[in-house]
Order: C-alpha cells, then sequence, then structure tokens
C-alpha cells in the first residue's frame, strides 16, 4: 500500500540528520528507521486514493437515495393527512 521509495527516502532523510560522529552506524540506524516506519505504516487501517473514491461515490449514491426516500415519506405523510382531514 505504501511507496517503497517513499519510505526509503523519510529513512534517508532520518538517517541523514544523524551526527557525522555517528557515520559509522548510518546503515545500521537507516535500516532501523526504515523498519519501524514500515512497521508504524503497517499498523495503520488507511486505505487507497482509489478506494476512498469508491467509497465516496457510494456515499454519494446512498445519500441520493436516502433524500429521494425521504420525499416520498413526506409526501405519503401529507396525503394520509389530507385523507383524515377530510
Amino acid at each position: 500500500m505504501f511507496d517503497p521509495k517513499a519510505i526509503d527516502d523519510i529513512a534517508n532523510r532520518l538517517a541523514g540528520a544523524i551526527p557525522p560522529g555517528l557515520n559509522n552506524l548510518k546503515e545500521d540506524i537507516e535500516k532501523n528507521f526504515r523498519a519501524i516506519l514500515q512497521g508504524a505504516l503497517g499498523k495503520l487501517d488507511l486505505l487507497t486514493r482509489e478506494e476512498f473514491e469508491v467509497q465516496k461515490m457510494v456515499l454519494a449514491k446512498t445519500r441520493s437515495k436516502l433524500e429521494d426516500l425521504e420525499k416520498r415519506v413526506a409526501g405519503m405523510e401529507e396525503s394520509v393527512l389530507n385523507k383524515a382531514e377530510m
């Protein structure tokens, strides 16, 4: 789900922020950053943009149907009230 290049880029940036005296540990630290990022992002319950757009369309369709049903019910209620008044 996540772009491995983006995770690598973040890990590289984090490793780049390490003080120069620890450069000999940079590769190990970068691997650890990458593993931590992948683990943390993997635990999140995220969805792709495509999945989001599909759900957005489903919601819009459902809203439209609900509005139509609300109008129909209101019309039926009005009809029942008009008949009761007669």
